[in-house]
Parts: C-alpha cells; structure tokens; sequence
C-alpha cells in the first residue's frame, strides 16, 4: 500500500534572544493510506509541534511533509485538526456547528448531512442544543463529528480526549473506534496515554527528547476490540514505557523503599 503522508528528514526550530532552540532533528515517517498512527513522547519533546507541521500549520526549516506526493505548504482541505483546546461556536446549536462548514449542497442536504453525524456520534435529540447545554464529552462528540462531516482523508489528533475523565475517555475512543470502522480515515493522534495510544493505533512511534526524532517504532496487531489486560499489549506498554525513560522495576523498588523509611 502506498504512502498516504511521507515527512522527509524535517527540522524545526525557533529562535528566541538570538539563540536556535532546535525542536526537531531530521525526523521521517511514512503513514499509510487508512493507517491510524499514535505518536508518544516524553513532555516537552516536541509533539504538538511536528502535528503542526504535518498538518501544515508551521513550515519545516528543511525536508518536507508530502500527501498523495504534493508538498505541503499549509493547511489543505484533505485533513481536519481535532485539539485538545476545542473548536466549538458557542453560539451556534449543534446542527449550525456542524452545517457550518458544508460548503455544497442546499440547506435541507447540509441539515440532513449534519444530523446523519449528529447520530453517528450519539447526539440524536441534541441537534438544537447549545454548546452550552452539554456535558464535556457530549462537546467532544460535537467536534468530531464537525471534522467528520467535511469527509476529510486525514485526521489530526492533538491529545483531543485530555481534558475527559477516565470513563469518558474510554466511551469517546469507543465511538471512535465504531466511526472508523464506518468511515475509512487515515489519522494521526498526538497523545501522552501510553494505553489511549494501545487501544486505538495500528502503529506506534515514541519520539526521543528535544530535539525530538523517532527512537523506537511499535506495530499493534490485536484486532479491536483490545482488552488492555492482553499478555502482549500489557508487555509492549511497558516496553514503550521504558523508551520514555520510565523503569518499572526501579520505580517499584524506590516506592518500597520510601514505604519501609516511612515505617522505619
């Protein structure tokens, strides 16, 4: 299958008082067409950065993004950006978000295209509802499906879900799972959850410290859906664990001994 997204050897950096802070340092990767890829870093290292310029927002000091073999030079029309800041009109019902960005068709196709989504999310009954009126993940589905709506190729995923209990969380990436399954996206969510990144991602890459490069590539293979217990899932969480630089065993035993000064 060919390549969807192609990042050719970028480097990123902003220069403050005189000095480069370099952001990232040669970096390439290859996504497949319908391919979901999860990139995981330590905090700091870069992440939210190479999102933007993937998806066109910022432009690389050298190298390239390329889609379908075309250079990027800014935001296109072939991919949506889901944030974990929101992008919801308050002043605007479910139904006028999500019609707000259909630019063919008459009135009644948008209305009836923006309640197929509405549904889709499970926000049937809630089309005329103000943002407002609804829950923290009632306004996450909103977002969704306002990207979906479009028919986008690409998805772009900034820790979209960070802002959501732990509950939550899971019943939004369940949707999500159900709606890729529908609709086939290429997508490429940015996150810190080692276990979001598990339960969702066809492929997992861990980016190194700042400047941040690609230190250790993960394929997942368990069909969905994933049970997080799984032997092998629960063996490659902690191996990408360790690539961030978290040592279980060694974490355990200085918690043990914490707990036996604090008894001592």
């Amino acid at each position: 299958m060919d390549a969807k997204i192609v990042i050719d050897d970028i480097r990123k950096g902003f220069t403050r008082k005189g000095e480069t802070l370099q952001v990232i340092d040669g970096l390439s990767l290859q996504v497949k067409d319908g391919e979901f890829v999860a990139i995981v870093g330590p905090s700091g290292c870069g992440k939210s950065t190479l999102m933007k310029v993937i998806s066109g927002f910022a432009l690389p000091d050298s190298g390239a993004v390329r889609i379908d073999g075309v250079e990027v030079r800014g935001p296109g029309p072939q991919g949506i950006v889901i944030s974990q800041h929101g992008s919801v009109f308050p002043w605007l019902t479910v139904r006028e978000n999500l019609m707000f960005g259909l630019n063919r068709g008459t009135p009644a196709d948008k209305r009836a295209l923006a309640d197929h989504y509405a549904e889709m999310v499970g926000l049937k009954g809630f089309e005329n509802a103000y943002p407002r009126e609804l829950s923290g993940g009632m306004l996450k589905r909103v977002e969704i499906a306002r990207a979906l709506v479009v028919k986008p190729q690409i998805l772009y995923m900034d820790e979209p879900f960070s802002a959501l209990d732990a509950l939550m969380n899971l019943r939004i990436r369940n949707e999500l799972l159900r709606i890729l399954q529908e609709e086939r996206h290429t997508v490429i969510l940015i996150t810190h959850d080692v276990e979001e990144a598990l339960y969702l991602a066809d492929r997992i890459v861990v980016l190194s410290q700042r400047p941040t490069t690609i230190q250790r590539t993960f394929q997942v293979t368990q069909a969905h859906p994933r049970r997080l217990s799984n032997a092998q899932l629960q063996q490659m969480k902690d191996e990408i664990l360790s690539e961030l630089g978290l040592d279980l065993d060694l974490d355990l035993d200085a918690s043990a001994d914490v707990v036996e000064q604090r008894q001592a």
